[in-house]
């Protein structure tokens, strides 16, 4: 029998989940009605239904109208892809009115809303899904693996490095991704993924966090210290912007163009502001130390503005070393294909047991973005129902450990002091 979803905001990250309804799960998943705050960036999505996918329209309700939508639709799961800062909204919502939920990352971007969601999930007893690609990679699937099979003992620390190079980096500072009260910043909103990677990798949960970072790169008065002497508010009919390659060209562009730019008009959101003006309060340079309840502990950095995309991690164990290095291909969101998003370069997973020779751990890669890890997690969200040895499907309890991380980080940064997560939410 057929699951009946509803999905609302049909931005950048939507057309992930309803492409995949509309084209690989026809016979597992019935697409009911989008919701928006934006009717024309509904009638977009309406519009690749039709021609990418060959379904038919679907309903289209206003953001205003979501409780309408699901009296009407009767929805079985309500999918999440709205400004992070409103997902809790959404999600609450749908709990109450008899629905499962499945939530792009992060969950949400404060202690606040995150108790909110858990009462309501208390409450209902309906459920929340988070959709965290990064666990269904083939090789992050093997550093669990490797981990559980005790090939190096136990963890005591790792090192986590995460590389955010200047196009896709610099892309989170000209969207609503900018203001850290959107996207809690990337702390929340790109490091749930890392810390959700580490909290399923060593099996635990964070106890204690401290963090520093800063603004150090984007930003006027970044550029203005290092001679920068022109600048524009967003980059559409600027001349400045034309030679500046941290610029992005919209109407160049027919799917932000049309997603984006033509919908401007409707509630005023600027897809393509410059990296270097004012107004940007979230970090560009973090690093993070987290001691977790067995123990481990891991130091975290994550840096948005390199030559290079990808991360380092290495763990240190009772009988060993692991060593991975991952190098993606750099990608601007929804500038260009679904499979190229987090598409590896290079990889290597080197292990070193403590008395033995080292070698390479053999992975094979999948097809699809993010190493084949988006393949495999839209067949567990919308397949047939399967055994997974990993348990890599990520409940509401793993949604907020991996956000409590960046959420501790966030309240560290401002008193700068070390934050315990027991003190920031009641499971």
């Amino acid at each position: 029998m057929k699951k009946k979803y509803v999905l609302i905001g049909t931005g950048g990250r939507a057309e992930f989940f309803y492409g995949a309804m509309t084209k690989d799960f026809r016979d597992t998943c019935q697409l009911l009605a989008f919701c928006d705050v934006n009717q024309t960036r509904m009638d977009y999505a309406n519009q690749l239904l039709e021609e990418k996918y060959d379904h038919k329209k679907v309903n289209t309700y206003k953001a205003s109208e979501f409780e309408v939508m699901i009296k009407q639709e009767q929805p079985d799961i309500v999918i999440v892809t709205t400004v992070d800062r409103t997902h809790h909204t959404y999600i609450i919502k749908a709990l109450e009115l008899g629905c499962d939920v499945i939530t792009e990352k992060p969950m949400t971007v404060d202690e606040e809303k995150a108790q909110s969601i858990l009462d309501a999930i208390e409450r209902t007893g309906n459920q929340v899904r988070v959709a965290f690609n990064y666990r269904y990679a083939p090789h992050n699937t093997k550093i669990r693996e490797l981990i559980r099979d005790d090939v190096i003992g136990n963890v005591f620390s790792v090192h986590f490095e995460w590389a955010l190079d200047t196009q896709h980096g610099a892309d989170y500072f000209r969207r609503w991704h900018r203001n850290k009260k959107n996207s809690g910043g990337l702390l929340v909103h790109k490091s749930t993924h890392h810390f959700d990677l580490v909290n399923f990798w060593l099996g635990t949960i964070p106890e204690t966090v401290y963090a520093s970072g800063g603004l150090r790169y984007y930003g006027k008065e970044n550029a203005e210290a290092r001679g920068v002497t022109e600048f524009y508010q967003r980059a559409h009919g600027t001349k400045h912007a034309k030679e500046d390659p941290f610029a992005i060209d919209l109407e160049a562009n027919p799917h932000l163009k049309a997603m984006y730019l033509d919908a401007e008009e409707e509630d005023g959101y600027q897809r393509d502001q410059s990296v270097f003006g004012d107004g940007i309060d979230i970090e560009d340079t973090l690093g993070v130390l987290v001691t977790y309840k067995n123990k481990a502990i891991l130091t975290y950095s994550l840096n948005a503005y390199l030559p290079w995309e990808g991360f380092v991690v290495v763990f240190n164990g009772s009988k060993g070393r692991i060593e991975m290095q991952v190098r993606e291909q750099s990608y601007i969101n929804s500038g260009g294909s679904k499979s190229d998003e987090g598409k590896l370069e290079e990889k290597s997973i080197k292990v070193l047991p403590m008395f033995g020779e080292p070698y390479e751990a053999e992975v094979v890669e999948g097809e699809g973005g993010h190493g084949g890890g988006d393949t495999v997690l839209l067949q567990d969200l919308f397949g047939e129902p399967t055994e997974d040895e990993f348990n890599r499907a990520a409940s509401h309890v793993d949604g907020a450990m991996s956000i409590l991380t960046g959420i501790a980080g966030n309240i560290s940064l401002r008193t700068k002091q070390v934050v315990k997560i027991a003190d920031l939410l009641d499971i």
